[in-house]
């Protein structure tokens, strides 16, 4: 296999619901182990948290998530953005429409002085977005 470089991103209990989210809104196989599976969980209450997800979608996108474990500080932040583009302007549309539903658009999605269409957004579960459909040369 080829090195490849996956988003990976944690969350504080609400990873499946996130991953699902995801998964609507991108499509694809989405894959989850839970603490309890592999008997990592600190406690009973862990068991049902997602030790590892991952989403591999028909556009050839991978998004990895967990929870975070007992005992690990956990920080919401804005030290990363994940970043999708693509030359097709109504897949990339949907995209935007799916993630910015329920979030915070902080740049909206419209055409950009660059000639993309390009907007940013925080979706329900803290996580930082720019989606980029790229203009037709």
């Amino acid at each position: 296999m080829a090195s490849r470089l996956n988003p990976y991103l944690g969350f504080n209990g609400d990873a499946r619901q996130a991953m699902e989210f995801y998964r609507d809104v991108f499509g694809g196989n989405l894959t989850t182990n839970t603490f309890g599976e592999f008997g990592a969980a600190a406690d009973s209450g862990e068991a049902d948290k997602i030790m590892h997800s991952m989403l591999e979608t028909p556009s050839g996108f991978t998004l990895m998530a967990s929870d975070t474990p007992a005992g690990m500080p956990y920080s919401t932040g804005g030290n990363i953005t994940v970043s999708v583009s693509g030359d097709d302007a109504d897949e990339i549309r949907g995209y935007w429409e799916k993630l910015s539903k329920g979030g915070t658009v902080t740049m909206p999605f419209e055409k950009q002085m660059w000639g993309d269409e390009f907007g940013m957004c925080v979706d329900q579960f803290a996580i930082a977005w720019m989606i980029d459909a790229v203009a037709q040369q």
